[in-house]
């Protein structure tokens, strides 16, 4: 067994390998206080027929026993992946894929399990780090190491890794991830922070990163496998040449028609006709030296590698865009509200060819989301959920259940609203926001953003500001640098960088960053930050144009929640004994009634009468006797020398004899009897709480 560790706040990161899963073709087992993590990276030995792509699978999976959980449900044992695993996969899988070489086709895999999970925070990050390790130290060819840190701002200040018990106070809470020579990626969100910190925050990641990255390569010198060669992709020179020859007017032609679908029905056509001409037993014995070799692969290779370099070069040299737009210019935006009458509230953004039909529903605190982690048992109260259908890019695929690109689409919104929703107190509803995508051709993720902010405005949710979403691009060749605002999906295809930003008028609530090259330098980033705060700008200029502000009235459709507060040591007055007395009151009014922990309780109905009516009997269950006011009681007991006089439910005072009348009585039940309603009146509430009433002094005030 080998290892190596640094010290990072305060703890020590552990990387070993040689003990655990020696047949895999790299295992590294990552240790960082409490939590461990093991990794593991295996490639097919032979490449597939036919692959002419990189088949990389990363799978992230979290055992219940690492945090001593039993699973629940009826089987007791871990099922498909939960949202969070399906999110770290994805989170894992982004900075590694661009680091594997051209030319290496086998099959390969990475699964990254958490086997004892603690307080730290960092089983995502470790299980980063732990590929990271196992691919440098396997025979699989790999450009890293990478390494990544989780950054967040607490009360102004910079912290790396915040534990558990931090988290919930972060501002600002950001996934960094990067060689020792740049960042390839960026994900996470902020209370509306401002460009300017989110790079303070990368720059200082970026400085703990080259740390953990010379800790790999240490491991590596120590355990390293020699790495497999990589077959050099051949290319067929000559029948490059041919057809670039062939289809280069035509190509250049059909690269600037500004609309998705008929562009790329003209670029299929020149393809097909490239394929037609050179596919020929003649042109194969020609170009190849055999008559029976099928040239199209080549061919396609051929013209997609014409077709990028022209589009890079047009807008490197010429600052031209297939659609005409200038490098800094957005496209058309339109917003239209309301216009689904059942539903609670409704926004179709358009931008471009772009549509994002998003729909906001009100619910009640039986509508919240639960959640079993590793962390323990928690509720969701804001969700957004984000579906991409075939037909929005004019395709024929069978309906599937989410997919990883949907659930971190779905996320990623979901994190940039998340700041702007008003507090329990402040609106008790659960809220659900539905985005499909009508049509793509570009950020339809930062289209749901838009649009999820619209639907919730027009539902009447008081968000705290509008937050706009805008993709950025980059097309970098050499030294020449062009960043590209509102990217389409022929440029996001094309290009160098995927970076996602949204936010509202202060600052920055989501920020995610994908390249395809090695990494990005400081400056490139802090160009594309200025140039998507300006396309944010303008895009939460065209919404405010739209809806200025969130609607006053809720719909008609949507719950009346009402909430009302009462002392802690009164819930079991409105709940009573197994529950008998708050079931009593839901099925007298019709209306859900929530109490919390706090004595927040919540009462929804879809009747203003109902609610109204729980109101008024939770109000008299835990009302208390108010000194000089004057009561419409119930005798319930005679003594002696008094009665008791309940005066609110099981709340009652002692009316003493000589407080019933004026006059001198020789017996209590000469003036009142059990069961009788009396008026009387609060004369003194002594430290114990015990009551003392008079019917005397009440008669007199009311005469």
């Amino acid at each position: 067994m080998r290892n190596v560790e640094l010290e990072i706040k305060g703890k020590r990161l552990v990387l070993e390998t040689g003990q655990m899963a020696k047949q895999s073709g790299g295992a590294v087992v990552v240790k960082y206080g409490d939590t461990v993590v093991l990794a593991t990276a295996v490639a097919d030995k032979r490449v597939k027929e036919g692959l002419d792509f990189f088949p990389l699978t990363i799978d992230y999976q979290e055992r219940t026993y690492a945090a001593g959980k039993i699973p629940g449900g009826f089987f007791k044992r871990e099922g498909r992946p939960s949202e969070k695993e399906i999110l770290t996969c994805r989170l894992i899988d982004r900075p590694l894929r661009p680091l594997f070489p051209k030319g290496f086709y086998h099959e390969t895999q990475g699964i990254a399990s958490v086997l004892s999970y603690g307080s730290e925070n960092v089983a995502d990050i470790l299980g980063i780090i732990g590929m990271s390790a196992a691919m440098h130290i396997s025979d699989i060819p790999f450009d890293g190491p990478v390494a990544a840190v989780r950054v967040g701002m607490i009360d102004g200040s910079l912290v790396i890794n915040p534990d558990n018990t931090e988290t919930e106070r972060l501002a600002l809470n950001l996934v960094v991830a990067g060689t020792a020579d740049a960042v390839i990626m960026v994900e996470g969100g902020g209370a509306e922070v401002s460009e300017l910190f989110i790079l303070e925050a990368i720059d200082y990641a970026h400085a703990e990163i080259k740390r953990i990255t010379a800790l790999q390569n240490e491991l590596r010198d120590k355990a390293g496998k020699a790495k497999r060669p990589v077959k050099p992709v051949e290319e067929n020179l000559a029948l490059k040449q041919e057809v670039r020859a062939f289809v280069a007017d035509r190509l250049k032609e059909a690269i600037i028609i500004p609309g998705k679908h008929q562009r790329q029905e003209a670029l299929d056509i020149i393809l097909e006709d490239a394929v037609k001409h050179f596919n020929t037993p003649e042109n194969s014995e020609r170009l190849s030296g055999d008559a029976g070799k099928n040239l199209t692969r080549d061919i396609a290779n051929a013209f997609d590698s014409y077709e990028k370099e022209i589009v890079r070069n047009m807008i490197i040299n010429e600052g031209i865009r297939s659609d005409g737009r200038r490098t800094d210019e957005i496209r058309p935006i339109s917003c239209h509200l309301g216009f689904l009458p059942r539903v609670h509230g409704s926004a179709l953004f358009i931008r471009g060819e772009t549509q994002a039909l998003a729909v906001a529903t009100l619910g009640t605190a039986d509508d919240e989301q639960k959640i079993d982690s590793l962390d323990g048992e928690m509720y969701k109260t804001f969700m957004l959920h984000y579906n991409f259908p075939p037909f929005s890019v004019g395709e024929v695929k069978p309906l599937r259940s989410p997919g990883r690109r949907e659930i971190g689409h779905g996320a990623l919104a979901e994190r940039a609203l998340k700041y702007v929703i008003p507090s329990r107190e402040a609106f008790p509803y659960t809220i659900r926001i539905v985005s499909d995508i009508l049509e793509s051709n570009g950020s339809s993720s930062m289209a749901t953003v838009c649009g999820a902010t619209l639907s919730m405005m027009d539902a009447g949710v008081p968000l705290s500001s509008p937050v706009a979403g805008i993709a950025m691009g980059l097309i970098k060749e050499g030294e020449q640098v062009v960043v590209l605002t509102d990217i389409l999906g022929l440029e996001d295809h094309l290009g160098d960088m995927d970076f996602k930003v949204a936010g509202t008028e202060k600052g920055i609530t989501a920020f995610q960053m994908d390249c395809k090259i090695s990494g990005v330098s400081r400056a490139i980033m802090g160009t594309a930050l200025e140039q998507a705060k300006s396309g944010r700008l303008h895009i939460l200029g065209k919404m405010k144009e739209a809806l200025p502000s969130a609607r006053e009235n809720l719909s008609p459709h949507a719950p009346r929640i009402y909430t009302m507060q009462i002392k802690q040591d009164k819930i079991r007055d409105v709940i009573g004994t197994g529950g008998k007395v708050i079931r009593g009151i839901i099925e007298q009014t019709g209306a859900k009634i929530n109490v919390e922990d706090s004595g927040l309780i919540s009462i929804a109905s879809s009747d203003e009468e109902s609610a109204k009516k729980a109101m008024e009997i939770i109000s008299g269950i835990t009302a208390e006797a108010e000194l000089g006011k004057i009561y419409m009681g119930k005798v319930v007991r005679i003594a002696d020398f008094g009665a008791f006089v309940e005066i609110l439910p099981g709340t009652d005072g002692l009316l003493h004899i000589s407080q019933i009348s004026d006059k001198r009585i020789a017996k209590v039940t000469d003036e009142i009897n059990l069961g009788d309603e009396v008026m009387v009146k609060v004369i003194e509430i002594d430290p114990q709480g015990r009551i003392r009433l008079s019917r005397k002094e009440a008669m007199r005030e009311k005469r």
